[in-house]
């Protein structure tokens, strides 16, 4: 297949990008950039009634200002609906953000992140829309989805209302680094939260009395190390990643609140991941044995024990997408069309394709340069951002 240049015009979509990294939205707060798309595609002539919210916001548990934003392209020609996702919310290092162009770059003016993540995407969608519409390029019906509070745990597309995708047959998500590299499974994830009741007493008149909270967390901690249930773990039923996040007291609060006072309360946060569902849900128990252990081993003078309270969660699934499924092969064959040379990987970081998995949607996500995410030293790529663009078209109107 010799390969094939879509007709991207690359300087609006440049500029369009540097238009949504101006816009701030940070997870939870996507209302102004969503309006700057719709008022994008409204004016490229897609109608009112084909732009519409879901009212996932009313099921996030946190505050939210709007749902997800789905648009809807009437298919040109015969064939199953795919769908285009990417999200609106950019992560808090973001906020204030104000993109400048040095040479073939975007970066940010200050010491804030940029908002690649996912600005390119964003920009990649619209981009989309409007190669597809001014140049009347022939295409199977497409659904749009701009999903909010991914950053904060892919909360927009776990709670979005699954019917405005419209039974879409795959899905192509716009959330990497490199147009040609095709990520088709991403590992899931648990949260897991302890509470450490213990019993304050002097530190220096009496430790004996008390029931040190902080003690019990930092045995815990130790001990899950010890199991080899810490960082990166590897068992020989399984292999995934934990970490302790958070390591505090009451809300707002320092553990402890002086150093002649023993802890009486600690809080302690954290999470497990796993290309097996099931065995990050065993990391997990790992961690919950750790905390009983450690309870156990501390004791006042009259033998009693801190109360420990253990919670884990699964926050969202793993998928693996066979390398040969038709979606899979698409992107291959659209990589392939412009020239580039393919690859499929595994991310070790969740993805809203994670819930659309779920949903029923095989989903494969690529890039368009983004890269040093979530740091103030982001930047995008414009070479790469054009190449997405032009991904982005190659699979709407590939043939077959």
């Amino acid at each position: 297949m010799s390969p094939s240049q879509p007709p991207v015009d690359i300087k609006a979509a440049e500029d369009r990008l540097m238009r949504y990294l101006a816009v701030e939205g940070v997870s939870g707060e996507e209302k102004a950039i969503a309006e700057a798309i719709v008022a994008d595609l409204k004016a490229l002539g897609v109608p009112a009634d084909a732009i519409r919210f879901d009212d996932a916001h009313k099921r996030i548990p946190l505050p939210t200002q709007t749902g997800n934003l789905f648009a809807s392209l009437p298919g040109t020609k015969k064939g199953p609906r795919m769908v285009f996702a990417t999200h609106l919310d950019t992560v808090p290092l973001c906020a204030g953000a104000k993109p400048k162009r040095e040479g073939g770059k975007i970066m940010p003016q200050g010491k804030t992140a940029l908002g690649g993540d996912n600005r390119t995407g964003c920009a990649v969608l619209v981009t989309l829309a409007e190669t597809l519409i001014k140049k009347q390029l022939p295409h199977p019906p497409i659904t749009l989805v701009f999903t909010v509070r991914e950053e904060s745990g892919l909360q927009g597309a776990k709670y979005m209302d699954a019917k405005l995708l419209e039974g879409g047959a795959m899905c192509f998500n716009v959330d990497a680094k490199l147009p040609a590299e095709l990520v088709i499974g991403a590992v899931g994830a648990e949260k897991w939260e302890a509470e450490i009741h213990g019993k304050a007493s002097h530190a220096g008149v009496a430790p004996e009395k008390g029931i040190s909270s902080t003690l019990v967390g930092s045995i815990a901690l130790a001990e899950a190390h010890r199991n080899g249930w810490w960082g990166k773990v590897v068992k020989p039923e399984g292999k995934g990643t934990s970490n302790a996040g958070i390591f505090g007291g009451k809300p707002g609060k320092a553990a402890g609140d002086a150093t002649n006072v023993v802890t009486d309360y600690v809080y302690i946060r954290g999470e497990t991941r796993s290309l097996d569902t099931k065995f990050a849900t065993k990391i997990t128990a790992g961690y919950e044995a750790a905390f009983r252990f450690a309870a156990e081993q501390v004791k006042d003078s009259d033998g009693a024990k801190a109360e420990v309270k253990f919670k884990g969660a699964p926050e969202y699934p793993s998928f693996n997408i066979a390398a040969d499924s038709p979606a899979v092969k698409h992107a291959i064959r659209a990589a392939e069309s412009l020239g580039f040379t393919p690859s499929t990987m595994l991310s070790n970081g969740g993805l809203d394709a994670n819930w659309f998995v779920a949903h029923g949607l095989p989903t494969v996500t690529f890039g368009a340069g983004q890269h040093d995410i979530h740091t103030v030293n982001e930047f995008v790529d414009l070479a790469e951002y054009a190449d997405g663009c032009r991904m982005a078209v190659a699979l709407a109107t590939l043939e077959g």
